[in-house]
């Protein structure tokens, strides 16, 4: 019987192994961390219709300390904005956020989207043909080590948006949870 357990759980861990290593080669790909998310949620019928949308939490804020600004190449003095969201599919989050950003380098009513609805960074400034650089993945739970309880957040992602010149507008860092893994119905 306890071998039985032990092939079952080492299944287990081999489809998140697998679930998790795709859900990150979709982010390596530099594109909108909001589509990827989309996307995942649409494969996995997580809700229907499959729609991300950015929960703020207001009560939080970050000012901007000097590695954030030297990240976007800020001017002095320049305005660089917050914003803390958990991204959700339904009733899952999937995704909870810290972004600053240059409002400078978004339109007006970007910055109107972004200060008055729960659209998603990313679906706002899409029209700037940004990428992803990542900058650095820290992975606080090991699928091939971990026991049969999930952690709250599987892999969190720090990542530059520049728009097509190469010009940074965006710093994140996107903690991912183990909702990501989760199928609909």
């Amino acid at each position: 019987m306890k071998s039985i357990m032990l092939a079952i759980l080492a299944l287990a861990q081999a489809g998140v192994a697998r679930d998790l290593a795709d859900f990150e080669a979709r982010l390596d790909k530099g594109g909108s961390a909001t589509e990827v998310l989309r996307g995942w949620c649409a494969e996995r019928h997580l809700a229907d219709p499959p729609v991300i949308k950015a929960e703020r939490d207001r009560s939080v804020d970050k000012p901007a300390d000097a590695d954030v600004r030297a990240l976007l190449g800020a001017a002095p003095g320049e305005a660089i904005r917050y914003r803390r969201v958990r991204l959700a599919c339904g009733a899952r989050v999937l995704s909870e956020a810290d972004n600053w950003y240059r409002p400078g380098r978004l339109t007006a009513e970007m910055n109107r989207r972004l200060d008055q609805t729960d659209t998603p960074f990313g679906a706002v400034v899409k029209p700037l043909g940004f990428h992803r650089r990542t900058l650095g993945v820290e992975r606080p739970f090991d699928p091939k080590t971990g026991t049969a309880a999930l952690p709250h957040t599987l892999v969190r992602y720090r990542a530059l948006l520049l728009d097509p010149k190469e010009t940074p507008f965006s710093l994140v860092v996107e903690s991912y949870t183990a909702e990501i893994l989760r199928h609909g119905d």
